[in-house]
């Protein structure tokens, strides 16, 4: 049923593309398929039970069990006699926000918006309510299991999970470099990516940038560009305080955004939208390869991954659909004219914009990962590429600190006065 209903999925998104200047602020906002609906709930989840707990941490069980509820709230279906989990409104709240904040729309909030476009209140995408529910709960049919847990599959070598596994990593890597290229603000882009390749960009230095973003009401990529950008244009008296803990990361940092800026200068100069993402795929694959084997599956899988979507890309171009997207959703302006300054960047970016986003938009209509426990709990491949799980690195790590670990001298003086008070209580009951 899930595969049944993706095209319709598929063309929600395509209505509210076509609508985008009644339905949000930004062009350049983004679709938060179901794999990315789950992973923002759980970080949501996580960060509640910090603020209640002090513990950034959430269980399987607990997240499928709010998953359930949040579709089906979400959508306005009954959810009489279900089973909630305790803070749902503050989760339901952080979950919101985390989204608004990083310039996305989930699936249901496009299904919502396209149908306020019609007076009746009916979805031109032609897909209900409970069959959005049932795609996005990854179901089969309606006697499917509801665990949210994966279905048994046929055997499979070790060196085919290795190649799955591979392939799965390089297409969250290369979406996620083209997602954060269109949408700066998208922070679960930037999480998957920050640090591949290696670049010294481990859960430390994504903590520091996490907290200084909260602290600055910014994106964590605007932070860090932010940082870099005053580092080396700054000057004296301009320059980050010496004490600021991204001064550690100056190096890693800088390596990324001026990747960043290399895949914007060809957006931004390469009329043609075809080459265009042609020479940013190309240059995206290149990165994340450095130093790897050809041998190696996940360059392998990095390799397949990219030429498949530079098919995609000249499949698009060519469509009839491409032509009449570009001709008819007045998504760019009028082409400046030929004697203004940066008359050819300052228009032909807005195509490639568009072209990228129908890559996006086709994978955020993907049907959901059914093994949610390896979607977001799973380390174990991806930390031979640096990189881990989402959970894990939003999680700050334990810091050795005067406010965590008294000195020694006080947790002597401690202990010996606690003694004191056990030896005084026994005195008493003895006398």
């Amino acid at each position: 049923m899930a595969v049944l209903h993706q095209k319709s999925v598929l063309d929600m998104i395509k209505e509210f593309r076509r609508n985008w200047h009644t339905l949000c602020d930004s062009e350049r906002t983004t679709v938060c398929g179901a794999d990315s609906m789950i992973l923002a709930l759980q970080l949501s989840m996580a960060e509640n039970n910090k603020q209640r707990s002090g513990e950034f941490t959430v269980s399987l069980s607990d997240v499928l069990l709010t998953w359930k509820h949040l579709l089906q709230e979400k959508l306005n279906l009954p959810v009489e006699n279900m089973e909630v989990i305790a803070h749902y409104e503050d989760i339901r709240r952080s979950y919101d926000n985390f989204l608004k904040n990083s310039n996305m729309l989930d699936l249901i909030d496009v299904y919502k918006k396209c149908s306020a476009l019609t007076s009746n209140g009916e979805n031109n995408a032609n897909i209900s309510p409970n069959q959005l529910r049932n795609f996005l709960s990854g179901r089969q049919s309606a006697e499917d299991d509801e665990t949210g847990l994966s279905v048994p599959k046929s055997p499979m070598s070790k060196d085919n999970q290795d190649n799955e596994k591979a392939k799965l990593l390089a297409k969250k890597i290369i979406y996620s470099y083209l997602n954060l290229l269109v949408n700066s603000k998208n922070d679960l882009a930037l999480a998957h990516i920050l640090n591949i390749p290696d670049r010294g960009l481990g859960r430390e230095a994504f903590t520091d940038l996490k907290h200084a973003a909260r602290e600055k009401q910014m994106s964590i990529f605007l932070v860090a560009t932010s940082f870099i950008r005053t580092m080396e244009l700054g000057g004296k008296g301009y320059a980050p305080s010496p004490s600021d803990p991204l001064r550690t990361h100056v190096k890693g940092l800088s390596n990324f955004i001026n990747f960043i800026d290399k895949l914007d200068e060809i957006l931004g100069e390469t009329a043609n939208p075809s080459i265009a993402g042609s020479r940013i795929l190309s240059v995206i694959k290149m990165q994340v390869t450095k130093g790897q084997s050809n041998r190696d599956p996940f360059y392998k899988a990095v390799e397949e991954v990219s030429q498949d979507l530079d098919l995609r890309i000249k499949n698009i171009i060519n469509s009839q659909q491409w032509d009449l997207a570009v001709g008819t959703t007045d998504i760019s302006p009028a082409r400046p004219k030929s004697y203004a300054i940066n008359h050819g960047t300052a228009y032909c970016g807005r195509d490639t914009v568009k072209l990228l986003l129908v890559l996006l938009d086709e994978e955020a209509a993907s049907v959901p990962t059914k093994n949610k426990a390896e979607l977001l709990y799973d380390d174990e491949y991806t930390i031979d590429h640096n990189g881990t799980s989402i959970l894990t690195l939003f999680r700050s790590p334990i810091q050795v600190n005067n406010s965590l670990v008294k000195p020694l001298r006080e947790r002597i003086h401690t202990l010996m006065e606690e003694k004191k008070i056990k030896s005084w209580k026994e005195y008493i009951i003895y006398t």
